[in-house]
């Protein structure tokens, strides 16, 4: 019961947070979740099961007594294919998910900007005061945006490689000759 106490004043910031960018930052907040689980499942994919797979294709191809026919060529591309492929599963939703942050935060923006213009139309002036919140519900979606933007550019440029580097060693593992 005292970790409820001890993480309630995070829990207010971030409702405060949360509130103060508008609708648009839980949009960005549920996109950059879905983003990570799929950065997750990735890795812990790459961890174990890629490891399998890549074991299984090289024993496959070891087993193997024509490694030099035009066949056996045939069944390697195939193998790497086949284990490349599931390495890079997921990673082009991810690169999605990268591109649509920014573009969020921009909505972000212009309907924040669209507020600050409601409030100076009904109140009839520019005072700052009247327009501060819209004011911050157009720049927080953005920061937010490319937050979650440049955390996921970082992990899917980085599965990206490793994906690279796990294909190249299977399809260095599975020699010809």
């Amino acid at each position: 019961m005292d970790l409820i106490y001890y993480y309630l004043p995070a829990l207010e910031t971030v409702r405060d947070f949360m509130e103060l960018g508008g609708n648009v930052l839980f949009v960005i907040g549920f996109l950059t979740l879905f983003m990570w689980m799929l950065v997750i499942e990735r890795l812990i994919y790459l961890r174990s099961g890629h490891k399998r797979l890549a074991a299984k294709a090289l024993f496959i191809w070891e087993s193997r007594n024509d490694h030099k026919s035009w066949n056996a060529h045939q069944i390697r591309i195939r193998l790497i294919s086949q284990v490349s492929a599931k390495a890079e599963r997921n990673i082009p939703l991810i690169q999605t998910c990268v591109a649509l942050c920014p573009l969020l935060g921009l909505l972000g923006t212009v309907t924040g900007m669209v507020e600050v213009f409601e409030v100076m139309a009904i109140s009839g002036s520019g005072s700052p005061r009247s327009m501060a919140s819209g004011v911050s519900k157009a720049t927080i979606p953005t920061m937010a945006g490319m937050v979650a933007a440049l955390s996921g550019v970082a992990m899917a440029t980085y599965l990206q490689r490793k994906s690279s580097r796990e294909r190249e060693l299977l399809a260095d593992n599975l020699y010809i000759g």
